[in-house]
C-alpha cells in the first residue's frame, strides 16, 4: 500500500475545483435534502405499526423477531437479475446468500424490488434499442419505488450491464441518506478471440461467411453466465464503480459461479451492515459521493478507454448527486491522462486477461502514484482508496485482501503511467458548425484520425446497410446517420454498422461516421463523431446537411465542420424528418412522454431535468414550471 500519498496533478485538481464551484449551490441543496431525509428516519423505526406489520408480514418468524426490536440493520436488495442475459443470470442466488450472512450477524434483508435489465447485444440493430437509453431512467424510477417503503438502513444494488448500474446509481444518489454497496456478478470466462470474432464479422458483412458461420462465432464469444468479456459499457461500468469506492478492492471482474464470487457477495452484506447507524459506522452515500468520486471515475475510465456512452451516464449520474459535469472537464482530463489499457476493442484481449495481468489492483496503484486520483475519499470498505491497491483472495475459507502486483503481468494488455500504450485518454470533445459530439479514439490508428469527404446522408440505420450492398459506399465518404437522437427515437446505439464502415476502411478508403445516435460501448477502429448535440430534431445543424457536402472531421483538432459557405449555411433550412416509424411497435409508443422530456446529449440525454439545478433557477425566476 502506497505510503504517502503524491500531489494530485494539477488538471485533476483545477477540474475537480470547477466542479465544486459551479456545482455548489445545488450541491449544497442536495445535500441538505438528504440531511433532512435522514433526520426525518432512514428506516421502519418511522413507520406506524400498520405498516410495520406490512412490511414484514412475508418475512419468517426469525426476522420478523429482529426487524420488531429495530436495534438491527435492515438491508434493502434491489436487483436486476433475469435469467436471459448472461450477466444478470448469476444474481438469481444472491438474495439468498445476501440474508443468510445478514442473519449471521444479527440483521435483516429483504428483496426491495426488481428493476427491468435489457441487454444492448440482444436489440442492437432492432426496434427495441429505442428504449434502452429510457431504461436508465426507468431503472432509477423501479428503484425509488422498490426503497419508497422506508424500510431499510441500507441498500445493496446488483446489476452489472450498461443502462443498470447508471440507473442504480442515479436512484442511489436520490435515497443519499442510505448507505450504499454495489454488488456485481463478474465476466463470463474467456470464449472466441475478439480479433477472430470481429474478423468473421467484417466477413458475413462482404457475403464471404454464411449466417451459420457468424452465429457460431458468436455463440462461442457470448457462451456462459457473466459479463460479456470486452471492455465495454458493462465493464467501464465495474471500473467506474470501484473507482469510486462504491465496491470491495478486487470485486469487479471476479467471475461468477466461483468461491471467490460467494465470498465477496457475503462479505458486502457484512460491510453494508457495519455502515449503517445500527452498525456503528453511518457512512451514507451522499456524504461518500462527492466532485472527487466523480473525478475518479472519469479519470479511470479515459486511463481504461473505457465505453463513449458514460459521456453521457456521468453527466446524468453527477447531476443526482447535486453535481454539474461538462463535456469539457472530460476533455481536459483525457489530456492529462495516459493510456494504460488495451482490451477490445482497444486491444485484442479480454477483461479476464486485464485481471490476470494485474487488475484494479495495480491500476490504482498507479493512477493514485501518478497523483491522477483523489485518494483520499470515503469508501464503503471503511477506508480512503489507497486500500483498492490491494486484492482479495482466500486463505483457509476466509477472506481476506493482499497487496497487488506493483508491476504488470503482460504489458500488452496493462501497463504503468511511466510507458503507457498513449499519453492521454482517447476521449475528446468535437466542435464545429455542426454542433457538439465526442470521440473516442484510442482504438482509432493516427492515420484515420482526420477525414475530409462527401457525406452521404441516411435517416435510420437499414438504410446505409443497403446502401453498403448496392455499392454506393465504396469510395471516400462521411456517413451521417441523423434523427437518432433521445428526442427523435431514444437515441439508439448504431454499433450494426460498424462492420459496413470498417470494410471501407480496410479497402483504404477515408471514412468516418457522425451521428446524433450513440455508438457502442465497444466503438472500433473508425473514426465516429457521437453524440451530436443539438439533435437534427431539435433544430441541430445535422438537419441542414444536403447529400455531398464536404464534411472535415478531425479528431485531433478536435473540430466538425461542414465546408460550406458561411452565407450559404446561414441561410440553409432545417430538413424536417418522416419520424412516426419509430414510436409505435415493441412498445415505443408506452415512451413518447420520455422523448418528449429528453435533454440533450450535452446534459446527460435523460428524462428528469436539472435535479437541484432547476429548483436553484425557479427560485431565480429563470425558468417556469410549465417550462421545467
Amino acid at each position: 500500500m502506497a505510503s504517502s500519498t503524491p500531489a494530485l496533478n494539477p488538471t485533476v485538481d483545477a477540474v475537480t475545483r470547477r466542479i465544486r464551484e459551479r456545482s455548489a449551490e445545488r450541491r449544497a441543496l442536495y445535500e441538505r435534502r438528504m440531511a433532512d431525509q435522514h433526520k426525518r428516519g432512514v428506516h421502519r423505526g418511522e413507520l406506524s405499526c400498520g405498516n410495520l406489520a406490512h412490511g414484514f408480514a412475508a418475512c419468517g418468524a426469525e426476522d420478523k423477531n429482529s426487524l420488531k426490536l429495530m436495534n438491527s440493520a435492515n438491508l434493502g436488495i434491489i436487483s436486476a437479475y433475469n435469467d436471459m442475459l448472461s450477466a444478470h443470470q448469476p444474481l438469481e442466488t444472491f438474495p439468498e446468500t445476501i440474508k443468510a450472512a445478514a442473519r449471521a450477524m444479527g440483521s435483516t434483508a429483504q428483496f426491495a424490488g426488481g428493476v427491468p435489465a435489457m441487454c444492448d447485444g440482444v436489440t442492437q440493430g432492432q426496434p427495441g434499442m429505442e428504449l434502452s437509453l429510457f431504461s436508465r431512467d426507468v431503472i432509477a424510477m423501479a428503484t425509488a419505488v422498490g426503497l419508497s417503503h422506508n424500510m431499510f438502513d441500507a441498500a445493496l444494488y446488483l446489476g452489472v450491464c450498461d443502462k443498470i448500474v447508471p440507473g442504480l446509481f442515479i436512484a442511489a444518489a436520490r435515497f443519499g441518506h442510505l448507505p450504499a454497496m454495489f454488488v456485481p456478478a463478474g465476466p463470463m470466462p474467456s470464449g472466441l478471440p475478439n480479433k477472430e470474432k470481429a474478423r468473421i464479422r467484417q466477413l458475413f458483412a462482404e457475403g464471404k461467411a454464411s449466417r451459420e458461420d457468424l452465429l457460431e462465432a458468436e455463440s462461442q464469444s457470448y457462451h456462459s453466465p457473466g459479463t460479456c468479456t470486452f471492455y465495454g459499457t458493462a465493464n467501464s461500468n465495474q471500473l467506474m464503480m470501484e473507482m469510486m469506492g462504491l465496491h470491495l478492492p478486487g470485486t469487479s471482474f471476479v467471475n461468477p459461479g466461483t468461491e471467490m464470487r460467494e465470498a465477496l457477495t457475503r462479505f458486502a452484506t457484512e460491510q453494508a451492515i457495519r455502515n449503517t447507524e445500527p452498525g456503528g459506522d453511518y457512512r451514507p452515500f451522499y456524504r461518500q459521493i462527492d466532485e472527487r468520486a466523480i473525478v475518479n471515475a472519469v479519470v479511470g475510465l479515459l486511463a481504461s478507454g473505457g465505453s463513449t456512452n458514460h459521456t453521457l451516464h456521468l453527466v446524468a449520474m453527477a447531476a443526482a448527486a447535486g453535481l454539474t459535469l461538462t463535456w469539457e472537464d472530460f476533455t481536459d482530463l483525457s489530456a492529462v491522462t495516459p493510456s494504460l489499457m488495451q482490451v477490445y476493442p482497444n486491444g485484442q484481449a479480454d477483461i479476464n486477461h486485464f485481471q490476470a495481468a494485474g487488475g484494479m489492483a495495480f491500476l490504482f496503484r498507479e493512477l493514485i502514484g501518478a497523483g491522477l486520483v483523489h485518494s483520499d475519499i470515503p469508501t464503503v470498505f471503511g477506508t480512503d482508496l489507497t486500500a483498492y491497491t490491494q486484492e482479495p483472495f482466500l486463505e483457509d475459507g476466509k477472506l481476506v485482501w493482499r497487496e497487488g502486483p506493483d508491476a504488470s503481468l503482460d504489458t500488452e494488455v496493462l501497463r504503468g503511467v511511466e510507458a503507457p500504450f498513449a499519453p492521454t485518454g482517447g476521449l475528446t470533445v468535437l466542435d464545429g458548425n455542426l454542433g457538439r459530439g465526442v470521440i473516442k479514439v484510442s482504438a482509432v490508428a493516427e492515420e484515420h484520425r482526420l477525414v475530409e469527404a462527401p457525406v452521404k446522408l441516411f435517416e435510420d440505420q437499414n438504410e446505409l446497410k443497403a446502401a453498403f450492398e448496392a455499392g454506393e459506399l465504396d469510395r471516400d465518404v462521411i456517413a451521417v446517420v441523423r434523427f437518432q437522437g433521445p428526442k427523435a427515437n431514444g437515441m439508439p446505439e448504431l454499433h450494426k454498422l460498424t462492420p459496413y464502415l470498417g470494410v471501407l476502411q480496410d479497402r483504404g478508403h477515408k471514412v468516418a461516421l457522425v451521428t446524433d445516435g450513440r455508438m457502442s460501448g465497444a466503438s472500433g477502429k473508425v473514426p465516429t463523431a457521437i453524440h451530436i448535440s443539438p439533435e437534427a430534431l431539435d433544430g441541430g445543424p445535422l438537419a441542414k446537411l444536403r447529400d455531398g457536402d464536404v464534411v472535415r472531421l478531425d479528431a485531433n483538432a478536435g473540430t466538425l465542420e461542414a465546408k460550406v459557405d458561411p452565407r450559404e449555411w446561414a441561410d440553409r433550412a432545417l430538413h424536417v424528418a418522416s419520424l412516426d416509424h419509430y414510436h409505435v411497435g415493441l412498445g415505443r409508443e408506452l415512451f413518447s412522454g420520455f422523448r418528449h422530456l429528453a435533454m440533450r446529449g450535452e446534459e446527460g440525454a435523460g428524462v428528469f431535468g436539472g435535479f437541484e439545478a432547476d429548483d436553484l433557477a425557479r427560485q431565480e425566476g429563470q425558468i417556469h414550471d410549465e417550462d421545467a
